[in-house]
């Protein structure tokens, strides 16, 4: 018994030394968390990042049309806000990115007047990203914005209007009068000029009709199919020409794809880069700086 005893003794001793020596392993550091990571540095920088990150609102691009200039706005709006918020900050972005093939069979169909199709499209990608938890709308493109009021009426979050963006920023240039190059739809339809000089008070200049034509075929044969040709360029630099000489003080770039051929130091007037002016205002509004 005595025996049996003693062993018991000893063998209690020993789990409580094991205790008090601390084999469970020793208390964590102030600056540790429960998995034992420090968090004196890259957890509380994440801690503070999504805190911050909270605060920015959500964009929702309606992309596709063309893919090509979407990609820009996607880089245009992330550099932006990296540039704005410093760090590994970005933007917060949905796109719904419309299948352009599809989309163009529409187009046609709204040319010859049926625009049911088109605008539907429109609508159900407004909708789509709402639903998603965007808290504005982005239309990646100059010419879709015809179906502005249309969106505006079937979804209850803003819109950020291309023309608005570029009205506000020619009127801080100074300049009254624009030359306006686009999609033959925009350069020659009320719904982008009468925006302009109605709300903003420019004169609006647009190219003749063969000059037009140009331009249209160039947008959708080229830079829409992301091909960049330096003939193109060439012709849309002497169309600017013309319209210097008619009394522009200035052209907007009035297609999200034309900045991919046409830059500032190809013409000697102010460019109006419509798709960069509408990713600086939409990232604007996302940080709520207006």
């Amino acid at each position: 018994m005595k025996t049996g005893f003693g062993l018991f003794f000893l063998l209690a001793m020993f789990l409580m030394a094991i205790a008090i020596s601390g084999c469970v392993g020793p208390p964590l550091p102030a600056d540790m968390g429960d998995d034992g990571r420090n968090q004196s540095s890259s957890d509380a920088d994440a801690v503070s990042f999504s805190s911050e990150e909270t605060q920015i609102k959500t964009i929702g691009l309606i992309g596709g049309i063309s893919w090509v200039s979407s990609i820009e706005y996607y880089r245009l709006m992330n550099e932006m806000v990296n540039e704005e918020l410093g760090g590994l900050h970005s933007a917060k972005i949905l796109m719904y990115s419309v299948e352009f093939g599809e989309f163009s069979k529409e187009e046609r169909l709204a040319k010859e007047g049926d625009w049911e199709a088109l605008r539907k499209t429109m609508i159900d990608a407004a909708q789509g990203l709402e639903k998603g938890g965007a808290d504005f709308i982005v239309i990646c493109s100059n010419t879709m914005h015809s179906t502005a009021g249309d969106i505006e009426a079937n979804v209850d979050i803003p819109l950020l209007h291309i023309a608005d963006a570029t009205g506000e920023k020619i009127n801080k240039s100074g300049i009254r009068t624009v030359g306006l190059l686009g999609t033959k739809y925009t350069m020659e339809q009320d719904f982008y000029r009468d925006r302009l000089e109605t709300k903003y008070g420019l004169r609006v200049i647009i190219p003749n009709e063969t000059e037009r034509e140009l331009v249209n075929s160039v947008i959708f044969d080229e830079l829409c199919a992301g091909n960049i040709n330096e003939n193109s360029k060439e012709k849309f630099i002497k169309i600017i020409d013309h319209l210097v000489e008619e009394g522009a003080e200035g052209v907007i770039l009035g297609c999200t794809e034309i900045p991919l051929l046409i830059k500032q130091e190809d013409v000697n007037v102010p460019v109006f880069d419509t798709m960069t002016i509408h990713a600086q205002a939409a990232v604007e509004f996302a940080l709520n700086r207006t």
